[in-house]
């Protein structure tokens, strides 16, 4: 039981750290601006990405947050890895940045898997 904690933390705090708090403080850069410009997208979307990530990443990583809240911020993750990975091969083509969606995505799975192992699906005593 202790394991799967210390893996269910480790991994949500990496989503809240690449998540949230780089959002946070790099989202309105100039190199930030200049990647959503070049993937195709307004100013203004990548804006609203932000504050919707810095609040799936605070939703994720209180305790106290509703499961279904939960289970959106990880659904608009999922959502979010999905198609950068799409906007990134179709603008760029297939390179090493296409990967980081994908390792993202994987390490949000983990984080999921034993979310629900170990808060929504408790055994029947």
């Amino acid at each position: 039981m202790k394991k799967d904690v210390i893996i269910y933390w480790s991994t949500t705090l990496l989503i809240f750290l690449f998540e949230g708090v780089m959002p946070a403080f790099t989202s309105q850069t100039e190199m930030a601006k200049e990647g959503i410009r070049h993937l195709g997208y307004p100013e203004y979307f990548g804006v609203a990405l932000a504050i919707f990530k810095v609040l799936g990443a605070i939703i994720l990583v209180l305790p106290k947050f509703p499961l279904r809240m939960k289970e959106w911020a990880y659904a608009g993750f999922g959502f979010d890895f999905i198609f950068a990975g799409i906007s990134l091969a179709v603008v760029d083509g297939m390179n090493a940045m296409v990967f980081f969606p994908v390792f993202t995505m994987i390490i949000l799975g983990i984080s999921y898997f034993y979310y629900n192992k170990l808060y929504v699906t408790k055994p029947q005593q």
